[in-house]
């Protein structure tokens, strides 16, 4: 595989203890201590109030870190292909369906049975901004992050154009929670545009790696990126905080991982 290259023109990032890119940076750089907490997911603001009611967890959290990202890049979000990466999509939603299905009517209500689709929150973030252009939603386990980014880097390298990226997962309510122990919510998101923009923060290059995956030397930090598949891409935001030239490798296959070599 030969390897793609973009420019990171915006970041948005929200987690446990981790607010936005701007406090994010601060903590992996150690200019500020990092204070777990449980991530406060903000109302969507921009969705017509009957959506609003509508979106869980996930399409809060998906909707926060993207835009983030495209506020930063100073670029009109109804303009933007992007790709959505979660593990696992809206828990909380199939929990309540599940649940349904135990009870003697078995009535699962319309909100639920559309919010059930693995793309949900794409959906929700083209409505919220009037957005027709094209989505891909994937899924890929504890590599999603990584998948993800393949696909994003993929797409801009065919379209010379800006693509933008959203990685995100949520905790899933008990008893699912036994088999899939994911502890909070964690999201980031990246606008990606060609090697050429002018708006750069940052240049990426990509490709595949045996070398193991770079991990984080805080504990807590570190089990967070382990705990919840879309914090498997905070290697990659600690580069990036840092500053300057750097290579790091991000879980994808079980014995392939996704080299990013960073130019400042």
């Amino acid at each position: 595989m030969r390897r793609l290259a973009a420019a990171i023109e915006g970041i948005g990032v929200l987690g446990p203890g981790l607010d936005s890119w701007l406090s994010t940076a601060a903590v992996l750089t150690g200019a500020r201590a990092y204070e777990p907490a449980r991530t406060i997911l903000p109302a969507p603001s921009a969705l017509p109030s009957a959506e609003r009611r509508r979106a869980g967890r996930v399409i809060k959290l998906a909707l926060a870190v993207a835009a983030e990202a495209v506020a930063q890049a100073g670029r009109p979000a109804r303009s933007l292909p992007s790709v959505f990466a979660s593990s696992g999509g809206d828990g909380d939603n199939c929990h309540e369906i599940c649940t349904a299905l135990t009870e003697t009517e078995r009535s699962i209500s319309p909100t639920r049975f559309h919010n059930s689709v693995h793309n949900a929150a794409a959906g929700y973030w083209s409505i919220a901004n009037g957005c027709t252009e094209g989505s891909v939603t994937l899924c890929a386990y504890d590599g999603s992050f990584a998948a993800g980014l393949l696909e994003a880097l993929s797409q801009v390298a065919q379209s010379h154009a800006p693509v933008l990226l959203v990685g995100y997962d949520s905790d899933y309510p008990p008893p699912l929670q036994l088999h899939r122990r994911i502890p909070d919510a964690f999201g980031l998101s990246l606008l990606l545009a060609p090697v050429d923009s002018t708006r750069a923060l940052a240049t990426l290059h990509a490709g595949l790696s045996p070398q193991p995956p770079s991990r984080l030397a805080h504990p807590a930090l570190e089990a967070l990126r382990l705990d919840i598949p879309a914090a498997r891409g905070l290697p990659l935001l600690e580069r990036l905080a840092h500053g300057g030239a750097g290579v790091i490798a991000l879980d994808y296959l079980d014995t392939v991982r996704l080299a990013v070599e960073i130019d400042a």
